[in-house]
């Protein structure tokens, strides 16, 4: 058995077009199935990983660049630069949303106006950090 990195790898390899996605342990498992399900993202939920549950969130910054995924969050800690530079990372969305299906709609307006259009789909937020409510107009 290897690293975590090295055995997802593997699944990278066979999913190259799917957006492969971090979520925080804040993210409700809900909205992680419908991730998955409905829109066949690539998810590493932390809170399915008991060694990835507690982490800090620089470790969780760190990993997702290792393993090329964008993190999805709730938690704005991620917005400090000094902390978390854009430049290294695999992407940051930090949603918000009042409740569970709002997010829902953010995750799938995400899914279409994010991740379907670009040309890399798996990771198109490499280096930029997007702070998406239901009032946000993507550029």
């Amino acid at each position: 058995m290897g690293t975590l990195a090295s055995e997802l790898g593997l699944i990278v390899d066979e999913q190259p077009s799917a957006p492969r996605i971090y979520a925080d342990a804040n993210i409700p498992a809900g909205v992680v199935a419908y991730m998955r399900q409905s829109l066949g993202w690539d998810v590493l939920f932390v809170i399915e990983h008991d060694d990835l549950r507690r982490a800090p969130d620089g470790q969780h910054y760190r990993l997702a660049r290792e393993l090329r995924r964008t993190i999805v969050t709730l938690d704005r800690d991620y917005f400090d630069d000094r902390r978390f530079p854009p430049e290294e990372s695999g992407g940051v969305i930090v949603f918000q949303a009042p409740d569970e299906r709002a997010l829902m709609m953010l995750v799938a307006r995400t899914d279409r106006e994010v991740f379907r259009p670009a040309a890399d789909a798996a990771t198109p937020l490499s280096g930029r950090k997007l702070q998406w409510h239901l009032d946000t107009q993507f550029e």
